[in-house]
């Protein structure tokens, strides 16, 4: 970003003498603005789609397919429709409270974008408490669902929010101590310096660094999918319990902006495991061009990011949900003290092996490519069957 704007003050776009701090604010609105509207909305709607065809599969339905091709475009549709429904405000809701909430839910949507690597120079700004700034940022969600159930003056809104703050705010702790042990390795907050850290070659990811680093991924997964809301850890919207909690007063384009992040937010959840324990854009030098390059490390970036949000559907379409006090009790039990043995644990091998341990990398990977090997093949045993079942009951 200042190679991009010194090379606009020495162009003279901006006068003979500009204000750099003038230039740098318009260059960073700018491209904020590009990446919200070109990059950061399409994938919030497409992702709808995604999800829903993705459910379709699982549970052995069709799912959208009727609006462009495949159902494609259905995503576009629904964002038209709620743009032009009527937007409804309660008599008794706190009206200022009310509006202010999806905002500022959208906003800890939007913000972390900033910081995201999706390659070694494409990225609006990289902090060198990159890290802290998007876990910090992604927190003002609870600020907006709470407020939203607060300022609805409704019940069902009111234990929606509350059940948001609770669920939020907790597992931000697992969440938080299991990025440390990575922290701990890079030596950095920065986004682009952990990935840095890490090689293009999985035994070279921070996943498989050692067995403290394995379990703080998992932990910091099932973390981040408690603090987006996504099922089974969708209790500040239970339909069957809250009529959709917090949202339930919620109409037209304000309530589209609360799943608008809740499904964006997805790629949040996948940027920043892919950056922490993936290996980020790391991509094998195959030219000198620094264009070809990026854009390799781009489209890496990328499919990591879609492998981990695509298992996140995969839970969504195949777990029910569970109760407050079993996903509490998860939290507060077990996640907490692991996770601050994981650091410690990472900690003392830090200081063990300070460049490492190749060894540990390679043992971690085959192993983790035999419990996959093995997950897959029940997998496989499991669509086999429920072809078999179809087959020979067809009205199932």
């Amino acid at each position: 970003m200042k190679t991009l704007i010194d090379s606009l003050i020495a162009s003279g776009a901006f006068g003979a003498h500009p204000n750099y701090a003038v230039v740098a604010g318009v260059v960073e609105f700018v491209a904020g603005a590009v990446v919200f509207l070109v990059v950061a909305m399409p994938f919030a709607g497409i992702v709808t789609w995604l999800e829903r065809r993705v459910w379709a599969r699982i549970q052995s339905r069709v799912g959208p397919n009727r609006v462009g091709p495949q159902g494609f475009l259905q995503w576009l549709a629904d964002g038209l429709k709620n743009i032009c429904k009527e937007d409804l405000i309660p008599a008794e809701a706190d009206a200022p409270l009310f509006k202010l909430a999806p905002y500022l839910v959208m906003l800890a949507f939007i913000l972390p974008w900033s910081v995201m690597p999706f390659s070694s120079n494409l990225i609006l700004a990289d902090l060198n408490v990159g890290v802290l700034f998007f876990t910090s940022i992604t927190a003002l969600t609870v600020v907006g669902v709470l407020m939203a159930g607060w300022a609805s003056n409704d019940k069902w809104s009111l234990i929606g929010g509350i059940r948001s703050a609770a669920q939020i705010v907790s597992y931000e702790i697992p969440a938080g101590l299991s990025i440390f042990p990575v922290v701990l390795m890079a030596g950095t907050l920065s986004m682009q310096g952990i990935i840095r850290a890490q090689g293009w070659a999985p035994q070279h990811w921070f996943l498989f660094a050692n067995p403290f680093t394995f379990i703080a991924a998992n932990i910091l997964f099932i973390s981040a999918l408690a603090e987006g809301n996504r099922t089974p850890f969708d209790l500040p919207e239970a339909e069957s319990e809250l009529v959709a909690g917090f949202a339930t007063e919620y109409s037209g384009m304000r309530y589209t902006f609360f799943f608008m992040a809740e499904w964006g937010n997805l790629f949040l959840i996948g940027a920043l495991l892919t950056t922490l324990f993936l290996g980020g854009w790391q991509f094998p030098h195959v030219s000198e061009s620094p264009v070809v390059m990026n854009l390799l490390e781009l489209v890496m970036f990328n499919l990591k990011v879609l492998a981990v949000v695509f298992v996140s559907m995969w839970i969504r379409g195949t777990l029910p949900r569970v109760r407050i006090d079993q996903l509490m009790t998860v939290c507060w039990k077990y996640f907490v003290p692991i996770a601050f043995l994981n650091m410690i644990g990472t900690a003392v091998w830090v200081a063990i092996w300070p460049r490492g341990n190749a060894v540990m990398g390679y043992l971690m990977f085959a192993v983790g490519l035999l419990v996959l090997a093995l997950f897959l093949r029940r997998v496989v045993h499991y669509v086999r069957r429920s072809r078999m079942e179809l087959y020979f009951h067809p009205t199932i």
